[in-house]
């Protein structure tokens, strides 16, 4: 510490009775550890997030390579691990993850799946476009109707949660938001990783700070401008046609870095030059075509992706796969597992899949996830007509698990500790619930928890869905009581739970509305704005098909209860001459005012199958449960001494009580074919009962699940 002169001593002393924050002048002063250059920002911690949740498997993903029973095909199964189908049996499997990516590498970083990822190598390359174009982060436009009218679907409250969270204050917020994720990304990376981090003017200044920082400034090893050749222009200002791409090592003198696999085309003088012997190092004109030229660290080769490219999804911010296939390349080798925790329409992910890298991807929107594995599907499908393997890939999130988080319950600790803390804040769950609802609370019931206007309203457990056995005991209260109208809010309905047992209260005088709560009644901003919706559950009808030992399944019909505006404000706030789309109970309404003020609404949705994105088909449902990894509780004896292995974490396994949907046969629209079939193929089952799950993703990128029981060989 340096010496301070009895000024500077007492001008400390004021300061610190007065409760005043030290000047910056003082905090150098008094800590010698001090950096030449260092970032703060408002609520600067080094605090980082180290919390573990087990992954919950929704739906594994695998195109079946083939039919075939021949020798061949059955040895080249083998040797790829797969089953008689065609589907992975062993292996890593690549990981599509829903959720807040903080709580993601958290749990990543420091829970059972870190030692399946050190197996692979360890992560080699993470590429991130985190969310630097402000206002763009979650809307998206879709097609609707036979006109493919475009819509913007507006981000849920979730997502406008996690903006508000990111920009709330200004560049603060943003700082601390990446910062945290950037943490943990560096101690996820092997000690040969590297990491890319996409961003443009609106950040880049900070973004190389906070790099700095957290890699260090020497483990820095570009500053790639990628340039547009076409851009935008301004009369005011020069036209801002780049953006900026870091690049970081994690250690100085380890990284990958594959300079052969991304040399690009000499112009053709330097070519005849050196076929003329010209060239400088006595270097040949074949030599040169071979290894190509360096791209050097400004990339004006590579576009944007353009509006009628095949692999354009829809997401304004989207990168073309050619830029990240050249950073993919330079750092990582086929086999690496390489990861996007941003990853929007799937770009990284697609790019990995294409040249035989592993891939963990992770994101918050909803939307995101589907287009991403719409898109891993189509490649899939086009890897199997090429006669090449792909790996499986499993949808994850954190599900009931981080509901935990959201309501303040420990995850790490023991069972009956855990069991005590949610017990103890039930009550204010429910108090919180039913705020959000707007509903008073009810006493003197076993199953309701408050009333609004004439109709009773029961919560599900917070961390567990809604069973069959739930919903009875509540239908039992209402004959014994006389109630005729309930609403029921949960996070999660058990599969195939309706619409059959809303027919069954119907049968007996009961009016039964199921409705989701939404993850964001955590959010007292949002539920002081009225924010918070509570949707009814959508519901799905189907017909099984027979035809001998096979079943197909036809699709019939298909209801959501969606609401984005009104027709009222639409009416109110467009000009004459204008138009706007909204969605009201269900149906997405074009309203359009005439020059002379004239209000006419077009209804867009027409059909029940205007409304469908996407459907698959599981024929053997709870044919895989679903296991998590937990770690073992540990009774370490008391010898006085204690050793290494006593604080090695040790997982086993443990079924959750579900089951993974395993995606065997599905149909969806893309930008290029709108069309649906609502017939899927045959399959052929063995004789007796069987389970089967139909999915169903709506055009907003929300999905509706119902099963349905079979039996092949008596109708």
């Amino acid at each position: 510490m340096a010496i301070l002169t009895d000024n500077e001593i007492r001008d400390i002393q004021k300061y610190l009775q007065s409760g005043k924050p030290l000047p910056d002048k003082y905090r150098f002063l008094l800590f010698e550890d001090k950096r030449e250059v260092e970032l703060v920002w408002n609520g600067k911690t080094n605090e980082v997030c180290n919390i573990v949740m087990p992954f919950q498997t929704i739906e594994q993903v695998d195109e079946p390579r083939n039919d075939s029973d021949s020798k061949i095909q059955k040895t080249m199964f083998e040797f790829w691990g797969l089953d008689s189908r065609g589907r992975q049996l062993s292996g890593w499997t690549n990981k599509l993850i829903w959720g807040d990516n903080k709580l993601i590498l958290s749990s990543l970083k420091n829970g059972p799946l870190r030692e399946e990822i050190e197996k692979q190598g360890g992560i080699k390359l993470i590429y991130i476009d985190p969310p630097f174009d402000v206002g763009s982060d979650f809307s998206m436009k879709i097609e609707v109707g036979e006109d493919n009218e475009e819509f913007t679907k507006e981000a849920n409250i979730l997502e406008e949660l996690a903006y508000r969270d990111t920009w709330g204050r200004g560049a603060d917020s943003f700082i601390a938001m990446i910062y945290e994720r950037l943490s943990l990304m560096r101690d996820l990376l092997a000690e040969d990783g590297s990491i890319y981090v996409h961003c443009d003017y609106r950040v880049s200044a900070y973004m190389k700070l906070i790099l700095d920082e957290i890699f260090s400034k020497n483990n820095h090893q570009n500053e790639i401008i990628w340039h547009f050749i076409k851009g935008a222009s301004g009369n005011d200002r020069f036209g801002r046609k780049h953006q900026t791409i870091f690049f970081y090592s994690k250690s100085i003198d380890q990284n990958i870095f594959n300079r052969k696999e991304i040399g690009v085309a000499y112009n053709p003088e330097t070519i005849a030059r050196a076929q003329r012997g010209e060239a400088r190092y006595n270097v040949t004109a074949e030599e040169l075509e071979e290894r190509g030229k360096n791209p050097g660290d400004v990339w004006s080769d590579l576009h944007p992706v353009q509006g009628n490219s095949i692999e354009n999804t829809g997401y304004s911010t989207q990168k073309p796969e050619v830029l990240i296939e050249r950073i993919m390349k330079a750092s990582s080798n086929e086999g690496d597992l390489v990861c996007d925790f941003f990853c929007g329409a799937g770009t990284t992910l697609a790019v990995a899949e294409k040249l035989g890298r592993k891939w963990i991807g992770s994101d918050l929107g909803k939307f995101a996830i589907h287009t991403t594995r719409k898109r891993l599907l189509g490649i899939q499908r086009q890897l199997k007509s090429e006669g090449k393997n792909y790996r499986a890939f499993e949808i994850l999130n954190l599900g009931k698990y981080e509901r935990q988080h959201y309501i303040g319950v420990n995850p790490n600790l023991r069972d009956k500790e855990k069991q005590k803390q949610l017990e103890a804040k039930e009550k204010d769950f429910l108090k919180l619930i039913l705020h959000a609802y707007k509903a008073e609370a009810v006493q003197n019931f076993e199953t309701f928890h408050g009333k609004k206007n004439n109709r009773l309203v029961a919560i599900g457990p917070i961390n567990l869905p809604v069973t069959r056995l739930f919903v009875e005991e509540i239908i039992n209260e209402c004959r014994q009581k006389h109630i005729t109208k309930v609403d029921i809010l949960a996070f999660e309905f058990e599969m195939g739970l309706f619409p059959n047992i809303q027919e069954e209260a119907k049968s007996k005088g009961i009016d039964l509305s199921l409705k989701y709560i939404p993850r964001d009644v955590f959010d007292k901003r949002a539920i002081e704005k009225n924010q918070v919706v509570f949707n009814d559950v959508s519901y799905i009808e189907v017909k099984p098909l027979y035809k001998g030992k096979s079943i197909a399944i036809e699709l019939t019909d298909f209801s959501v209860f969606y609401n984005q505006d009104s027709i009222k404000n639409a009416e109110e706030s467009i000009k004459n001459g204008g138009s706007r789309i909204v969605v009201e109970n269900g149906k997405i309404i074009k309203v359009t005012k005439s020059k002379s003020g004239i209000i006419e609404k077009d209804v867009l949705t027409k059909k029940w199958t205007d409304w469908i994105d996407y459907w698959s088909v599981d024929y053997d449902f709870e044919s895989k449960k679903e296991m998590i990894r937990v770690e073992k509780e540990k009774n370490i004896k008391q010898t006085g001494k204690l050793y290494a292995e006593d604080y090695k974490k040790e997982y086993e396994e443990v079924w959750t009580g579900d089951y993974i949907f395993e995606n065997e046969w599905q149909s969806f629209r893309t930008k290029k074919n709108r069309e649906l079939d609502f017939k899927s193929n045959f399959k052929e089952l063995r004789l007796g009962k069987h389970k089967i799950a139909i999915k169903v993703v709506d055009i907003f990128g929300n999905d509706t699940m119902k099963i349905i029981e079979v039996n092949v060989g008596n109708k």
